[in-house]
């Protein structure tokens, strides 16, 4: 099976579970997530940390067990999204942590596909934090993808300057979303950093 087979078959899984994740308790559910993401070849470690962060932070283990859940979805939807941009090209960790964040934060699956396929390796981890960094602070997301775009045409400074110019106030605890706000939406304008260090905390995340 090739890489992009392998992250379809793992988000039908993930459809597949979502029911009967309803119907078991917040321990099952992040065991559950944790091994469908071993399973289709993802990172877990960027689901683990933000396990420990929730619990460092006293989130409810439900809270915890869902933001495990959408950043898993979210991991294995941007991995299938970046081995379609870059065929025969491993996919790296980080890449699928910003891509994670990106599609969290509203990015559309093209946008995120453009800028994987067209930053250059060196550039790229920076280029999709960047458009998720601006969309997760209120820009409109084909604005965003122009904002990158032309960054990326003046040069390496500029493209690191945008998440800068989108401001930086701090996000969700734990990339979890607050009470009453559902997850996947992306962050509140003004939010911090997306967090393609680790992953988790992002959005819905």
């Amino acid at each position: 099976m090739n890489t992009r087979h392998l992250y379809v078959a793992l988000f039908a899984l993930v459809a597949t579970y979502g029911g009967a994740a309803a119907q078991q308790d917040p321990q099952q559910r992040i065991a559950a997530a944790l091994d469908r993401a071993r399973a289709g070849g993802l990172p877990v470690e960027l689901l683990e940390s933000k396990i420990a962060e929730g619990r460092a932070k006293g989130v409810a283990m439900d809270r915890i067990a869902f933001a495990v859940e959408q950043r898993a979805t979210a991991m294995t939807r941007a991995a299938e999204v970046l081995a379609g941009a870059l065929p025969g090209q491993a996919v790296a960790r980080e890449d699928i942590a910003v891509g994670a964040d990106a599609l969290q934060a509203g990015v559309q699956e093209a946008a995120l596909a453009h800028i994987a396929g067209t930053a250059g390796h060196e550039r790229r981890t920076v280029a999709i934090a960047a458009l998720a960094q601006l969309v997760a602070a209120g820009a409109v997301p084909a604005e965003a993808l122009q904002r990158v775009k032309d960054a990326m045409a003046r040069g390496d400074q500029a493209l690191m300057n945008l998440p800068g110019m989108a401001g930086q106030a701090g996000g969700p605890p734990a990339g979890i979303p607050p009470a009453g706000r559902p997850a996947g939406t992306g962050r509140p304008p003004g939010a911090g950093p997306p967090g393609g260090s680790g992953g988790p905390p992002g959005g819905g995340s």
